[in-house]
């Protein structure tokens, strides 16, 4: 078949009526306003450096007036020496291609003008399914004729100016370069403002076959030739002199290249153990309805919509979290200790760490410990990309005790005061719980406990009964309202409905969650009751600059990046919480008596400043937990085998997790005023 490139002028009104249907209008007026696919870009919290950037096509749109000169005459004298005479079709080169592909019974020369190869990478840019892809780039006459006539229809709706803005950005020059902004950057690491005369030429000379006439290539005689032959065409077409041009092929083609960071594994490397934020970041992204209806539209939009995206990550906080997780335990062990901070108000992650480095090259990683892991399966360290601290779809580590939180909040929230006594027991048979028959870890925890010391001492029986007093689904459901989520089949069953009510056992923390689920359920109890979803990010921006927003369901129009937070109890109940957790810390409640020992009491003298938290360890010490918070922030550390759960740390590592709380708070907030707890109310006090 003869190229649709050879057929003559007269095709337009012949089998080119056929193809001016109403869609094809339609979609021209589409492609003058649609915008080509662009980088997004992820930022620190100064809104300055670059961590990484997420693409398929690495571009970033740049505006004419931005863009050398240079660069703008070179692409029209390699591509379409008539831009500027012709009204979207050149008949003259339809007429010459035609002669030209007649004479060799084949394709031997094109007539696609600028507009026309705009008109055929917007197509292609814009479509959404495989058949609209093959349409836009397949080798037809029906494909041509069509696209003539949107090119005659498209310079009715745009300036030549505005044309040639949108070809330069749109078209591909090798090196995963999209756009003359990453052309320029990739090939010279510069901006297009800044491309010389050759430098252009070199640049406009790749459209036509970019791996053909790649620069980059050890021999660059193909690249040099192809140059020449544009800079003898600006020559011939008055944008440089015969001298200039002379003197400009004589040079060689000097190349700077740069490989611009793609996705989370490529943050720069002082920031490398920013990659688990980074990924949380992603893990949060495919979740918000915001960036389309499921999680490969969101993912989609993330790669080629242009954000601007500012990490709500802390650096300061971040540096001491990365100093005090790990300390003892570094990043050669199975034991992974890890580490997230999050703000109480705002539900905003300022960190998050673990004693690995987050590399998708695990080929020096030793074989896993889990035994019934196949001889190939590599461990999780020292490198590694799971979702370690949370945000995935790992299921998280039993978190013990720290879940005594969940029962004693239910109470004083259903009118339970602190001082509610119990002469504990050191084995409790339960009334409720099918004849369950919980133990204490000691002997000393035994007798009369209220909230205060039941919670400092981490009074086994005394919180079973205490869950038996007020009903363990209005715990279980609380721990919902305040973040967790249940990932195992055991724990969903146990949780669900019709079985939450016999869950016993939920108050001694034998549910899976994440350090990123407890980090931020804490930290409503800090805000005084009010949850904040946990949130990765300060600002997000379109690329126009403006905030990112969505609908909510009563249609208000709010920002992604804004807070979203409720009321979970009332404020007096977390207060009250709140002064019962200040005993296993060593801390001073406002109101009663810790009953003279506590389980964690080194940390307030470590923070030194008002703290509360609850330590957890699960049968066999298997894992290890410790959440703290002050009124500025929650912190959640853990450590376990996440490749083997029943690989018990054992007893002597369980400070691991105290001490890396309480020095990353000690740490990260130093140097800012102290805030004092407010204290709970008289009627809640009892």
């Amino acid at each position: 078949m003869i190229a649709a490139a050879a057929y003559p002028l007269v095709a337009l009104t012949g089998l080119g009526a056929k193809a001016t249907a109403h869609a094809v209008e339609a979609k021209t007026k589409l492609l003058a306003t649609a915008l080509p696919a662009e980088t997004s870009y992820l930022y620190a919290p100064d809104g300055k450096t670059v961590l990484t950037m997420f693409y398929e096509e690495y571009r970033q749109y740049t505006k004419l007036s931005d863009m050398s000169p240079n660069i703008q005459q070179a692409i029209v004298a390699a591509e379409d020496s008539r831009f500027y005479q012709h009204h979207g079709v050149d008949p003259k080169g339809v007429a010459r291609a035609f002669v030209a592909n007649t004479r060799s019974n084949g394709v031997s020369q094109g007539a696609s003008t600028l507009t026309m190869q705009y008109v055929r990478m917007a197509l292609r840019d814009s479509a959404t399914t495989p058949k609209e892809v093959q349409e836009a780039t397949q080798q037809t006459s029906l494909r041509k004729v069509k696209e003539m006539r949107m090119a005659l229809d498209l310079e009715k709706e745009m300036s030549k100016e505005q044309i040639l803005e949108r070809y330069l950005n749109s078209a591909y020059f090798g090196h995963r370069a999209y756009g003359i902004y990453a052309a320029s950057e990739i090939f010279f690491s510069k901006t297009p403002k800044d491309l010389t005369p050759v430098e252009a030429a070199t640049l406009a000379g790749l459209v036509k076959s970019p791996s053909e006439y790649d620069p980059a290539d050890s021999d660059q005689k193909e690249a040099t030739g192809r140059r020449n032959y544009v800079l003898d065409r600006m020559s011939q077409l008055g944008y440089l002199s015969p001298d200039s041009a002379a003197a400009a092929k004589t040079e060689p083609i000097r190349l700077k290249l740069t490989s611009p960071p793609n996705d989370c594994a490529a943050v720069l490397e002082k920031y490398t153990s920013w990659g688990f934020a980074c990924d949380y970041l992603k893990n949060w992204w495919s979740a918000q309805p915001a960036f389309g209806a499921n999680r490969l539209e969101r993912m989609d939009k993330l790669r080629r919509g242009g954000y601007r995206i500012v990490l709500s990550i802390d650096p300061k906080i971040q540096e001491a979290a990365e100093k005090n997780v790990g300390a003892k335990e570094g990043s050669g062990s199975p034991f992974a200790n890890g580490i997230v901070l999050s703000e109480p108000g705002t539900g905003r992650v300022k960190a998050m760490a673990v004693n690995r480095t987050y590399s998708l090259d695990l080929s020096e990683n030793p074989q896993s410990s889990n035994p019934e892991a196949g001889p190939k399966v590599k461990a999780n360290y020292p490198n590694t990309v799971a979702p370690l601290l949370g945000g995935g779809d790992l299921p998280g580590y039993q978190a013990g005790s720290t879940f005594k939180m969940f029962p004693m909040l239910a109470a004083l929230n259903s009118g339970k005061t602190l001082s509610t006594e119990f002469n504990a027991p050191y084995r409790y048979q339960s009334r409720v719980y099918d004849g369950w028959a919980p133990s204490n870890a000691s002997g000393a925890m035994s007798g009369r406990q209220t909230m205060w010391s039941g919670f400092g001492k981490s009074v086994n029986t005394y919180f079973v009964w205490l869950e038996e007093q007020v009903g363990a689904e209005k715990g279980v459901r609380l721990a919902e309202q305040l973040g967790l989520r249940w990932r195992t089949d055991v724990d969903r069953e146990h949780a669900s409905p019709t079985k939450a009510s016999k869950w016993g056992a939920f108050t001694l923390g034998v549910s899976d969650a994440t350090p990123l689920e407890m980090a931020n359920a804490y930290a409503a109890i800090a805000a005084d009751g009010r949850y904040c979803e946990a949130i990765p990010v300060q600002a997000i921006m379109n690329r126009d600059g403006t905030p990112t927003t969505y609908a909510t369901a009563s249609g208000i129009q709010r920002e992604v990046a804004k807070p979203r937070c409720r009321q979970v109890v009332s404020a007096d109940a977390a207060r009250a919480a709140t002064d019962a957790a200040r005993c296993p810390t060593g801390d001073t409640p406002a109101r009663g008596s810790c009953g003279g020992w506590s389980t964690a009491d080194s940390v307030r003298g470590t923070v030194g400043r008002p703290v509360a938290g609850k330590t957890g360890t699960t049968d066999s010490t298997r894992s290890a937990w410790f959440v703290g918070y002050t009124p500025e922030l929650a912190a959640a550390s853990f450590i376990s085998d996440p490749d083997n759960p029943f690989n018990a740390v054992g007893d002597g590592q369980s400070q691991i997790p105290i001490a890396a709380v309480a020095e990353t708070l000690r740490d990260g907030l130093k140097g800012q005023p102290t805030r004092q707890f407010t204290p709970p109310s008289d009627a809640i006090v009892g």
